[in-house]
């Protein structure tokens, strides 16, 4: 059996800080792994630059042209880390049998390749890297991750606990990922829909080498919500349910306001029917929220825009 070529795919935007540090370690580790039989020699470190405003793309250039392992794409603008990571998915997969996506910080510890590898000559066609703990996390930055997947799997959404995007693909997997049409793309539910035999690898996770973070909170949150109406509708059956609710309760309130008023017990209140009436005008305006986000999504995939479109490569600067 031939050794199977492998491509590690690192979405880039804004790192020209980090870069010059971890682009020796990818190239140390893929010649790691060339030596010990896990891949074949045409085996490449890609980097998609992700529209980057700062000097990346000229260094993914200048890396290239200093070693043939390394190369390198650029996005005509900035689209996202999941399209970035799709565009260089789609791009290595008619070039390799097998890709490896990573970020760019150097926080995954590269050397859980090895072992995906493994996995895969082993038969799996995905293998996820999944982070083993938090230790390294602040105490807010653990509490709202952990709560990330946490939700997600609330809301429906497929995904595997704390995994991001640093997982192992082989060809055929790539290829049932490119059959999902869909616009608003997210990775770590979708590949999951891809089905074909997986499993876990189990890795520590450092602090990030340089340069600052690209998934602050607010980040993650818009994440969850984009990911959550792109994979499940199970927030619009949650509306139903306060929809039925509120009925019923409603219809309790009829039943009383009818009994008080054969009564005699009919004094104004004006509190209560303030506090009703906010009460449900918030839900209101919350659920109508929930079901524009839907809405949106619908507008986006009718369109049919293309999730990213590919300026030009480290080979066409050779030429």
């Amino acid at each position: 059996m031939a050794l199977p070529s492998l491509y590690i795919v690192i979405p880039c935007y804004n790192e020209q800080e980090v870069l010059p540090v971890t682009a020796p370690m990818f190239l140390e580790k893929l010649e790691s792994l060339v030596e010990q039989g896990l891949c074949s020699d045409a085996s490449k470190v890609l980097f998609v630059n992700d529209g980057s405003k700062d000097g990346t793309w000229n260094i993914i250039c200048g890396l290239a042209k200093q070693n043939e392992r390394f190369a390198g794409i650029t996005l005509s603008r900035n689209r996202g880390h999941q399209n970035a990571l799709l565009a260089g998915l789609m791009y290595a997969k008619d070039l390799c049998d097998v890709t490896i996506s990573i970020d760019c910080d150097g926080q995954d510890d590269i050397n859980a390749m090895d072992e995906m590898l493994r996995q895969y000559l082993g038969g799996c066609d995905v293998v996820y890297g999944v982070r083993s703990k938090r230790d390294t996390d602040t105490f807010f930055k653990r509490v709202t991750a952990e709560g990330f997947y946490k939700f997600m799997q609330l809301m429906g959404a497929e995904t595997v606990f704390n995994h991001a995007d640093y997982r192992l693909m082989s060809k055929r997997a790539l290829d049932g990922l490119a059959e999902f049409k869909e616009v608003n793309l997210f990775l770590r539910g979708t590949v999951p829909l891809v089905g074909y035999k997986s499993t876990s690898v189990y890795y520590e996770r450092s602090e990030r080498i340089a340069g600052e973070s690209h998934y602050p909170f607010s980040k993650m949150l818009n994440l969850a919500l984009n990911g959550i109406t792109s994979l499940s509708t199970k927030p619009l059956r949650y509306i139903t349910s306060i929809g039925v609710i509120m009925a019923f309760i409603s219809f309790l309130f009829i039943v009383w306001a009818v009994a008080a008023r054969f009564t005699g017990h009919t004094v104004a209140g004006w509190t209560s029917l303030v506090g009703i009436m906010a009460l449900i005008g918030g839900i209101q305006l919350f659920c109508l929220g929930i079901i524009g986000e839907y809405i949106g999504k619908i507008y986006s995939e009718v369109k049919q825009r293309p999730k990213y479109i590919i300026e030009s490569t480290t080979d066409d600067n050779k030429q």
